[in-house]
């Protein structure tokens, strides 16, 4: 019997596999970055291109390290950066133009007018999302309204659009499967997600043509098979899931009130809210979580669109830091005299505040600021942020209440120091678990559950182990008082 599950985890900065043993513990791991395009201010692209050859590259890595033949594998789960949008020839497989990335802010007017003439209501309604930029519809209307003769070639059937996973599913296979999974297509704001189908209306008022979707299956599903040329024999693809979906999963999120938050590029919180798809008041989106026997579990979710890349930032900006790793041990240095506050607005405001033409700001500074409180206020800006959509998730859910416990994951949980400042601000206890890449553990588990090789949702939820548990401690007036400085500094950031 196979026994190994290839993981693919293709990232916003970085592609990666990760090769997963029968009780799902990993045992080869490779990763690589990609280029980032920033043609104008506000504008992320990648080439599509360089994301199937570095995935194709880290998964023959990662089976040449454990010396893993094709037979070994018993299938491949997929996870993807959300929302990024490709629109490739059905034909030649070539992309018509670069991917557009979920960072992306150039089609922030067309949202405004669509605002502007009462549409939102109606997309919030079908799909749970909010007019804003980040989505993929209005990306793949941009692409074919500017790339010439595209729509033409769109309406007459020759172009596929897809979010990362239904690109790579179309390469692995040799472009014998055309599909996504539910919580990629519920990132598209073209998905109904309370019939589980595209939607016409959306379609029609958002200018994508039916013609170019993909087919739409279940979290853990048959995916078809890879090319056999690719790795020496054909692997069968049974998983897929965007990013933070497959955390959730992997964090084992499974019941209701469960929540999870990940800090990668950006910081995404999820909140399982069971068979209920639960309508925001307060600007959170409302997603699905997966998808399982044609049943969705839905979730709220507020997306911090800059974590990690503040950080990056500190990095490669300012060059205040040679490695992520530094930033941490700089901030514990800084003087707690001072209250400086980093609003990270770089591409815009995300959840719950939804502003696209904000832009980042640096508040309290003093002749004494120099790096160390800079990098303070970075990494603090991460909490702050994650408290908000904590506050909102409360508003929107009873069951989100002050016991709630949050499991956290992605590379800045490395730090000791960040985590206990996010236990700090958010008055909560932030459980680290024992294997951080919970995202390609997400995908690794749908493809192993898939082929019958892992257990169920309640067996694999009694593998979650825990690492540390930070508790607050943090006295309430000054948590609330740190807390109101951020919020100011937000409110003189906002643009509307």
């Amino acid at each position: 019997m196979p026994n190994y599950i290839l993981a693919i985890d293709q990232g916003t900065t970085s592609s990666r596999a990760i090769l997963f043993d029968e009780h799902h513990v990993p045992v080869a791991t490779a990763q690589t970055e990609f280029e980032q395009h920033f043609p104008q201010s506000g504008w992320v692209e990648h080439e599509p291109e360089d994301i199937w050859q570095t995935t194709l590259s880290m998964c023959r890595e990662v089976i040449a390290k454990a010396s893993a033949t094709p037979a070994e594998i018993a299938a491949i789960g997929i996870t993807n950066q959300r929302e990024t949008t490709v629109v490739w020839d059905r034909e030649t497989s070539k992309p018509v133009h670069r991917a557009i990335v979920w960072q992306d802010r150039r089609t922030a007017d067309a949202c405004g007018e669509l605002k502007s003439a009462g549409h939102e209501p109606l997309v919030t309604a079908q799909t749970g999302l909010l007019l804003d930029p980040y989505f993929s519809a209005t990306k793949v209307a941009w692409i074919l309204d500017t790339v010439d003769g595209a729509r033409d070639a769109a309406n007459a059937g020759r172009l596929a659009f897809g979010t990362i996973d239904s690109f790579l599913l179309w390469r692995l296979t040799g472009g014998r499967v055309f599909a996504t999974d539910a919580t990629n297509a519920s990132r598209t704001m073209l998905y109904d997600i309370h019939t589980n189908r595209w939607s016409a209306e959306m379609c029609d008022l958002l200018r994508v043509p039916m013609s170019v979707l993909p087919e739409v299956k279940d979290s853990a599903d048959d995916f078809g098979e890879t090319d056999p040329e690719l790795f020496g024999g054909a692997i069968p693809i049974c998983g897929v899931a965007g990013d933070q979906q497959a955390a959730t999963i992997g964090q084992a999120c499974f019941k209701p009130g469960m929540m999870k938050s990940t800090y990668g590029t950006g910081c995404f919180a999820l909140l399982n809210t069971g068979a209920t798809a639960v309508a925001s008041t307060n600007r959170l989106l409302t997603t699905i979580a997966y998808q399982l026997g044609g049943q969705p579990t839905y979730a709220l979710e507020g997306s911090i669109f800059i974590a990690g890349a503040a950080v990056q930032w500190l990095r490669d900006g300012l060059k205040i830091i040679d490695h992520a790793a530094e930033a941490g041990a700089l901030a514990q240095g800084a003087d707690q005299t001072q209250d400086v506050f980093l609003v990270p607005a770089f591409v815009g405001l995300g959840a719950p505040y939804w502003d696209a033409d904000a832009r980042g700001a640096l508040f309290g500074i003093t002749r004494n600021t120099g790096p160390a409180e800079i990098a303070r206020a970075t990494l603090e800006s991460v909490g702050f942020q994650t408290r908000d959509l904590l506050e909102a998730m409360r508003g929107d859910w009873s069951d989100a209440g002050a016991d709630t416990v949050l499991r956290v994951d992605g590379g800045m949980t490395a730090s000791d120091w960040t985590m206990q400042f996010l236990a700090d601000i958010i008055g909560a206890p932030v459980d680290r678990p024992r294997v951080l890449e919970t995202t390609a553990l997400g995908a690794a588990y749908l493809a192993g559950m898939h082929r019958g090789i892992y257990p169920g949702l309640d067996g694999f939820a009694k593998t979650w182990a825990l690492d540390q548990r930070f508790t607050p401690d943090l006295g309430a007036d000054v948590r609330e008082g740190r807390y109101a400085g951020w919020r100011d500094a937000v409110k003189r950031t906002l643009t509307t």
